[in-house]
């Protein structure tokens, strides 16, 4: 058999998977409005663990890689459960006419937003200073924030944004309220809105409350029905099973019940904690672990060598941890400085790793191996303890 015939078997088996892949995907499906009907879990972990189990069994039989099966079937696995998630976040709407405003829409994690809202039935309009987003309607930040349509960071954070008495020109009359600028233009935004008082649900989905708190309270005293939350995922999260959203009340509890009502038909684990707590835990789950991230990268490329040629001598945990850092150096910049820099228990953090550093050179440099196998003992238990 020549080359060529052989190729025209291997596209017609590459034919045959990928039908296998669409006979699958509609089997989902059924099982998924089934499950719907049922009023049954999205996700059943002890069958996916029989099902990768009995893949793998199957590939060592047939001479194949195991973890390549593996592998081939978590990836159509979280396929299916993001088709699943989906189609149960869109029975969910039910049509309703509800209406939601996202500030900030014309970002990443507005835009994710807006979609998600979306999908659950609300009609979604965004207001951005950078202007409308396609698929959504639009609402001049000019027409409700008095800024005369100047960035937030423009405008000053203090006073009314309106005159006394003047109404805006286009009323914040939605459902649901989204503030999802940067950190610092948050905190104007909800200090503006405590003085035009929507009735509906506002919430932020900061990274930090730190800068936000002043603006949450200032709501909280309009009687405003504000809560705040922090999804612990980017803009490209599909599938939410295995993330977390953090809901902080801010004075209302109804409306962090409200707020967590919207993801109560997808997967995502949700967790509340007092607002007080939030940035303390983040200043170490997101502040230590991109700080420990940016001076990675800083030192390589201080160190001279070319990145290329690490690469080509690298180990599995340098391969790792530069697979991490990457993703951290192509994030924004201005995002991350906020994160270090208005987190009020930041530095906390920061001297934690700073001292943990100097540990490591002490012990290395006083020649102190006794030293360097406690931290790497006290380490290992550390983390063991995780559940």
């Amino acid at each position: 058999m020549t080359i060529e015939e052989l190729r025209g078997q291997l596209s017609e088996v590459d034919r045959t998977i990928v039908d296998a892949i669409a006979e699958r995907q509609a089997l989902v499906a059924e099982i998924g409005a089934r499950k719907l009907e049922a009023g049954r879990p999205l996700r059943d972990f002890r069958r996916e663990k029989e099902v990768l189990e009995g893949v793998r069994d199957h590939a060592a039989a047939r001479g194949l890689d195991p973890e390549l099966a593996d592998e081939i079937l978590r990836l159509l696995i979280r396929a299916s459960l993001e088709q699943q998630e989906h189609a149960r976040v869109s029975a969910a709407a039910g049509g309703s006419g509800r209406r939601a405003l996202v500030i900030g829409g014309a970002g990443k994690m507005g835009r994710w937003f807006a979609d998600f809202l979306h999908a659950q039935g609300y009609d979604v309009e965004v207001s951005d200073p950078a202007g409308p987003v396609a698929g959504y309607g639009f609402v001049a930040p000019a027409t409700w924030d008095g800024s005369g349509g100047a960035s937030a960071t423009e405008v000053p954070e203090h006073g009314p944004a309106l005159a006394p008495g003047q109404a805006p020109a286009h009323p914040l009359d939605h459902d649901v309220i989204v503030v999802s600028a940067s950190l610092a233009a948050s905190g104007i935004i909800l200090t503006r809105l405590a003085h035009l008082r929507p009735p509906g649900l506002v919430f932020d989905v900061g990274s930090l409350k730190s800068p936000l708190r002043p603006g949450l309270a200032a709501l909280a005293d309009a009687g405003c029905r504000v809560t705040s939350i922090h999804p612990m995922f980017g803009p490209d999260t599909r599938l939410l099973s295995g993330r977390h959203v953090l809901f902080c009340d801010a004075g209302h509890p109804e409306a962090t019940a409200e707020a967590r009502a919207l993801f109560d038909s997808t997967m995502v684990d949700q967790i509340e904690m007092p607002l007080e707590q939030h940035d303390r835990l983040v200043a170490y789950v997101l502040g230590l672990s991109h700080a420990l991230n940016i001076a990675f990268f800083t030192a390589l490329a201080g160190s001279g060598e070319a990145a290329p040629v690490l690469r080509g001598l690298s180990s599995t945990t340098f391969d790792a941890q530069l697979e991490v850092a990457t993703r951290v150096a192509s994030e924004n910049p201005h995002l991350y400085y906020e994160i270090q820099a208005l987190n009020d228990h930041g530095d906390e953090a920061l001297r934690a790793l700073e001292a943990a550093v100097a540990d490591v050179a002490r012990s290395v440099r006083d020649a102190d191996e006794p030293a360097f196998t406690r931290l790497m003992t006290t380490g290992r238990r550390y983390l063991e303890a995780r559940p």
